[in-house]
């Protein structure tokens, strides 16, 4: 499925000395890329390729070359030619047998030897050790470099007695019997007549290199000439066969190296046709020849594949031309042919796909086009749909196909334009197996040689044709005028066509093609491809990677500002010209795929490796959304447009390249591995198949439905509200049905639920889409990497739109419930009622999260009574059987949930009928059926309720069962509390109620909720347990109270006062103590001690005023003072602390940050090695140092047993809190001790109630001084958390900037006046 596409056509003549000389040989130097050639006259010239560079392609002057005379005799005649690379010189072999190194550097002609006959052919081995040579009496010679002779042998086998003496130099042997190498050099090939036979059957014989032996020898068959050649790879030995004895023409025949026929094939020329010339190219995938007949010399290219020989390409030439070539050594694309004149044309091609933009294939075979549609049928290689016949090879073509109009313009080899138009595509079935002639366009004047062709409308052409050549017109008589015409040029060619089309016919004949417009073009073109934003316009891409625009009738703009932004970084001769942008203006893109295997857009280089590329619309507006880029690594890309024009390749594609040493994820896997290696993207079906379609190297297309594309096709579906299709989609690539919902939003689609279901309108593929319905959004999870977030989002603003209006019973959090709720209801709406309905709404009710299994029994119960009545309306014929019914449920839920839920409905019968049908042993069944039939409803009910743990239902129904059964209610709620609210609602009785009330009291004491236990005993008057409850809880106020409601005497709240007082102590209340003892108990001395043991110095001293205490009072002056003492020795040794847990911490940070340096530099070096070798090697890292994070494990560690690892987590759940030097966690342990030095909001309060207290009692310097050290102390813990804070979200750590005191400046300046330091008095601020 490719074409061999000519992109470059350099010709240039070679001046040669007298005017009967002709060129007879040629050679090739690989490494300084020059060109011999040997002339009649013995001359010698040679020729650098460079020049076909340097020289402009218009130019019609002569080459320049080197000439070297031979000195030979006027009688002797050059036989053989060829270049020893490790000679660094010419091997000539002539007439009289001398053997000559001609030295073109050094201008010398050395004789190398003399053979007796002459010399016949010469030919070094691949490697340029050997050298073999075939004499005029039919000998074979194989010496060394140094011209030492190994063996010498007879090439034909000749009867005893007979002695060949005279040469065999005639004209039609002049230059025979071959010899050609297989490619490593380790055999070769040469062509002997067979003995004692008057016929001209040749064999063809193999000999071993070494040992001069014949490794073995072919049966004699008539072979033409002397031509043979030995693919490179070694496959193929190939000849010609002469068939005229059979009245045909030649063909080429292919030997193996053990002498058998393998194949052959018909050349398709007359029986008068030679072949003059056969080579390989250096790939061994083209096979080009020499072909002789009637007036014209053709070069012809044949490609194989699937078992059949393709002429890919033919160029004609005048017989007297005498035209020779040979392939370039070492680019397999690359042609270089000369002519006896010396008119030298070096020809550049490139492998094209043969499918068209619309997945129309049109392979070129010789003088025929294979057409086949791939979009209607995957036909493989050899075989096509139909075949359009030209009257010679065809050349080059073009394809026009818009609006169904399909148009085909090709050129052949004789210089004629031939244009066929094609019927609409679906009536291509119609013309399978048949084969249609294609006329010449009629023409008054001479079109060239095309080398690019595209086509600009629907009747006009253009091209890019040369004139002046022996090659470019080859059936026209050139006027003078037309002679005037050299060089190339870019001309439009407008068509008209004098036959009516008829509807499903070809239209082949009665064309015309007038030259309107023609352009000297001023530079070698290296492609032109269609604007697709604009009618009647192209790109023309010069070389060197130049692009401009051309329009009709106008020309090229050269002057165009933005050319530079569409031209590319070097020459590219696969170029394409695409329209992209959906939401978005839109924008054109150039992609040009270089030589090198570089994909160009623009002047960006996207792709290193790319080995073709293709590209994907969605046919809905005919703008790409897709590149498909197959890489040299057999990988295959779905590249997204926006990703291109929003430059996000190298983050998400990695540059294209897989590196097979990362272990990746599946789901971070972005490409497809092409499972065939050397396979080739030839094409892609557009639109809703979403196909890539590959060719292996074997010949046979695969085709591939990558997901990104196949849920692109989806997506644009979905958007255009297009769910049949979308549906139909998903069925046939196996998507997740869930992608319709989670795309198109919840709310959405419940919105367009019956649109769906009326587009769809197939039972089936509903009740398919029904039980695929899961509660994952697919857009997050498993399609997150194929779906752009912005059409996530827009559908989430969508969603949030659209359901502010939508049904209230649909629950926004609960996907599948509401889904099928919104479908369940579309399918009423929608569909006319049928048995299939009823199942598929059944099925949407078991689908459900939680089924509603009682809501779909309810509805097979409708059914089964409907049978019992024995009703024959339309309602019944339109519901399948209830047994049917109940079957289809109990497939989609499990069995023992259905017969709950038919116990859920109280119908005993209906339950006995479920587990029959789910085949249940009656036994375990019918005596629990029967026993619930002998009990009363209510109580049939409760025990339904309770073995289905309906607690509510139960408790509901057991107190409707009357006060005899209040024991069972009361354990049922004691059982399950949570009825403790639906008890109180149910039950009215005053004293029923207080039990229920106390019974839940108890329930929440059990539950240590002492405080809603103490309010609940309090609603049923359970006074001591409610103060059980206030005591339990630490609530003094409570307990006094409700010692209060008790009416309990003074003696008992006294004494229970003191105990409570004593308890408040235990616990650490001393305030709340204090104010027990001072307001129950009137103990004024305990009260004071408790109020200085709780730091309220103020309240201590007003109670001591209150009562005229001046003991008390002095008691609490001294003790303020002391505690004002401890603290200002405390703040100081805080602060001190503070800067030394600070610089620790520091030195900490940077060594941990050198050494995570180091770490960083060795890690570089293991990324190099194999994934085991880095996940070993960093694991040994982990643990190595006290500053990483983490600790060293051996691989025995890692398989610990679970104890073990418990063990060690209390281990470090004990030691949480200390620093230990040294340990991995010690830099976080210094900053958590940090923060944990802060000043609580209650050392703030008891501070500033001291400092007041202080002031009361006229120690104002103490105060003064207390205030100052806390203030120092709260300002360096802070700076020093600020500071800590900021070294950790950084790399590196300033000496200078990172400095305490720097910190404790900016503190002081940013926070003075925050709430941190309300404690303080202003009366002491220092300034």
């Amino acid at each position: 499925m490719k074409n061999l596409k000519l992109y470059s056509e350099i010709t240039s003549t070679l001046q040669l000395q007298s005017e009967g000389e002709v060129l007879l040989f040629s050679a090739y130097d690989i490494e300084r890329n020059r060109f011999f050639f040997a002339s009649s006259d013995n001359l010698i010239y040679t020729l650098y390729l460079s020049s076909f560079e340097n020289e402009e392609a218009w130019t019609k002057g002569p080459l320049q070359a080197e000439i070297d005379p031979l000195g030979l005799e006027p009688e002797d005649v050059i036989t053989s030619f060829d270049y020893l690379m490790e000679k660094e010189a010419l091997i000539v072999g002539t007439t009289s047998g001398l053997l000559l190194l001609h030295t073109v550097d050094g201008k010398e002609t050395e004789v190398v030897g003399r053979v007796e006959g002459g010399v016949k052919c010469i030919s070094p081995s691949p490697d340029g050790d050997l050298l073999g040579v075939t004499t005029g009496f039919g000998q074979l010679l194989v010496m060394t470099h140094d011209w030492d002779l190994l063996y010498e042998t007879a090439l034909e086998d000749h009867p005893e007695g007979v002695d060949v003496c005279e040469p065999d130099l005639s004209s039609t042997e002049m230059f025979g019997s071959p010899i050609s190498w297989r490619g490593d050099g380790k055999y070769f090939a040469t062509l002997s007549g067979v003995s004692n036979s008057s016929s001209l059957k040749k064999r063809l014989k193999v000999w071993e290199r070494d040992a001069g032996a014949v490794h073995a020898s072919s049966e004699p068959k008539e072979l033409m000439g002397s031509i043979l050649e030995w693919m490179p790879s070694g496959a193929k030995i190939a000849a010609v066969c002469d068939r005229k004895a059979e009245e045909e023409g030649p063909s080429i025949v292919f030997y193996e190296r053990n002498g058998l026929e393998r194949s052959s094939f018909h050349i398709d020329e007359p029986t008068h046709a030679t072949v003059e010339l056969l080579k390989w190219n250096c790939s061994s995938d083209l096979l080009a020849a020499v072909v002789r007949s009637g007036n014209y010399d053709s070069v012809k290219i044949w490609f194989f594949n699937n078992n059949h020989w393709y002429l890919k390409h033919e160029i004609k030439y005048t017989r007297k031309d005498g035209v020779r070539f040979m392939w370039d050594p070492t680019k397999s694309q690359h042609l270089i042919s000369w002519t006896l004149g010396g008119q030298v044309t070096v020809y550049k091609f490139i492998w094209v796909t043969a499918v068209m933009d619309d997945s129309t294939a049109l392979v070129i075979d010789g003088s025929k086009i294979l057409v086949t549609s791939l979009s209607l049928s995957l036909m493989p290689p050899t075989m096509y749909l139909f075949s359009l016949s030209f009257p010679t090879a065809v050349r080059e073509m073009a394809f026009h196909s818009i609006n169904g109009k399909n148009r085909l313009a090709a050129l052949l080899s004789n210089g004629c334009l031939c244009v066929a138009e094609l019927p609409m595509p679906d009536t291509w079935e119609e013309l399978e197996g048949k084969e249609f002639s294609v006329e010449p366009c009629l023409s008054a004047t001479s079109l060239g040689s095309f080398v690019h062709l595209i086509w600009l409308d629907s009747h006009v052409l253009l091209a890019v044709s040369h004139h002046g050549f022996n090659h470019s017109n080859c059936s026209f008589q050139t006027s003078s005028m037309e002679d005037r015409l050299l060089g190339f040029y870019l001309q439009e060619i407008e068509l008209t066509c004098s036959e009516d089309n008829a509807p499903g016919l070809l239209t082949c004949s009665g064309w015309h093609a007038t030259v309107s417009y023609q352009n000297l073009l001023e530079g070698l073109v290296m492609g032109i491809a269609p604007n697709p934003a604009k009618k009647c316009s192209a790109f023309v891409q010069f070389d060197g990677g130049q692009v401009f625009e051309y329009t009709s009738k106008l020309g090229i703009n050269r002057r165009d500002l933005k050319h530079d932004e569409i031209s590319f970084s070097s020459s590219c001769p696969w170029m394409n010209v695409v329209l992209v942008g959906v939401t978005e203006p839109s924008k054109l893109l150039f992609f040009g795929l270089d030589d090198m295997a570089r994909l160009h857009v623009g002047r960006r280089m996207l792709c290193s490796n790319c080995s073709s590329f293709s590209f994907y619309c969605n046919l809905a507006n005919n703008v790409i959304t897709h590149l498909i880029l197959a890489t040299k690594q057999d990988l295959l890309f779905i590249v997204d447009i926006s990703d291109i024009l929003h430059k996000e390749l190298e983050l998400t594609y990695e540059n294209f390249i897989h590196v097979g040493s990362k272990r990746r994820e599946e789901e971070n896997v972005n490409f497809i591995n092409i499972w065939e290696r050397g396979a080739k993207l030839v094409g892609v079906l557009h639109g809703e198949e979403a196909a890539v379609i590959l060719q292996t190297n074997r010949g046979n297309l695969e085709c591939i439905y990558p997901r990104k594309l196949v849920l692109a096709s989806i997506v644009n579906a979905l958007n255009q509200r297009r769910f049949r299709d979308a549906l139909l989609m998903v069925r046939r690539h196996r998507i997740d049905f869930n992608v319709i919902v989670d795309y198109c939003g919840l709310q959405v689609f419940i919105q367009l639920a019956s649109e769906f279901v009326r587009q769809v309108n197939n039972l089936s593929y509903i009740t398919e889409f029904v039980c695929a319905i899961k509660s994952e959004n697919l857009t997050q999870t498993l399609y997150k990497k194929f779906l752009s977030p912005p059409s996530c989002k827009e559908h989430n603003d969508l969603q949030a739109n659209d359901f502010r209006g939508s049904d209230a019973s649909l629950d926004s959090n609960n996907k599948v419930s509401s889904v099928l709720l919104a479908l369940r209801r579309a399918l009423e709406e929608q569909i006319p009622e049928s048995p299939a309905r009823v199942l598929c709404i059944l099925t949407t009710l078991a689908r459900s999260d939680p089924p509603a299994l009682e809501e779909a029994l309810e509805r097979v119960k409708v059914i089964r009574e409907m049978e019992l009545l024995g009703s024959d309306d339309s309602r019944r014929k339109n519901c399948p059987s209830a047994e049917e019914a109940l079957k289809h449920l109990l497939w989609l839920s499990d069995s023992e949930a259905v017969f709950e839920a038919a116990l859920g409905l109280y119908d005993l019968n209906l339950a006995a009928i479920v587990a029959l049908n789910s085949h249940r042993d009656p036994k375990e069944f019918l005596p629990f059926l029967q026993e619930l039939e002998r009990m009363p409803f209510l109580l049939m009910c409760y025990s339904i309720d309770l073995r289905l743990h309906r607690f509510e239902k139960a408790l509901k129904h057991i107190v409707s069962a009357g006060d005899a059964y209040f024991a069972d209610c009361m354990n049922l709620m004691k059982k399950n509390p949570q009825l403790f609210p639906l008890g109180l609602q149910l039950i009215t009785d005053p004293t029923k109620r207080g039990q229920v009330l106390e019974a839940l009291g108890d329930h929440l004491s059990d539950e240590k909720c002492f405080e809603d236990a103490a309010a609940t005993y309090l609603c049923c008057s359970s006074l001591q347990k409610a103060l059980k409850a206030y005591r339990e809880c630490g609530n003094w106020s409570g307990v006094l109270t409700v010692a209060g409601l008790l009416k309990l005497e003074k003696d008992e709240v006294l004494q229970l006062a003191h105990d409570l007082c004593e308890e408040l102590q235990a616990l650490g209340k001393p305030g709340e103590a204090a104010k027990i003892a001072l307001d129950y108990c009137g103990d004024i001395n305990v009260g004071i001690n408790l109020l200085i043991s709780a730091r309220d110095w103020e309240e201590a001293l007003r109670v001591a005023f209150l009562h005229g205490r001046e003991d008390l009072f002095s008691e609490v002056k001294n003790a303020s003072l002391e505690c004002a003492i401890s603290l200002i020795d405390e703040y100081k040794e805080g602060l001190e602390k503070v800067g030394k847990y600070l610089a620790r911490y520091l030195a900490v940070r940077q060594r941990r940050l050198l050494l995570a340096a180091k770490l960083q530099s060795e890690e570089r070096l293991i990324n190099d090695l194999d994934d085991d070798t880095a996940s070993e090697a960093s694991s040994t890292f982990s643990g190595m140092s006290v500053y990483t994070t983490g600790t060293r494990k051996s691989s025995a560690a890692s398989t610990g047993s679970t104890l073990a690892s418990k063990a060690r987590d209390t281990r470090r759940q004990r030691s949480r809190g200390k620093i230990r030097p040294g340990s991995p966690g010690e830099e976080m342990a210094l900053v958590e001790h940090l923060k944990g030095m802060s000043l609580t909001a209650g050392a703030k309060r008891e501070l500033k109630s001291l400092l007041v207290s202080l002031v009361m009692i006229g120690n104002e310097e103490t105060a003064r001084k207390l205030q100052h050290v806390g203030e120092n102390f709260q300002l360096s813990h802070m700076a020093a958390v600020r500071l800590a804070e900021d070294t950790m979200s950084n790399d590196s750590i300033n000496e200078h900037a990172h400095t305490l005191e720097r910190y404790l400046q900016k503190v002081k300046t940013e926070q003075q006046d925050l709430d941190a330091f309300s404690w303080r008095c202003r009366v002491f601020l220092s300034h």
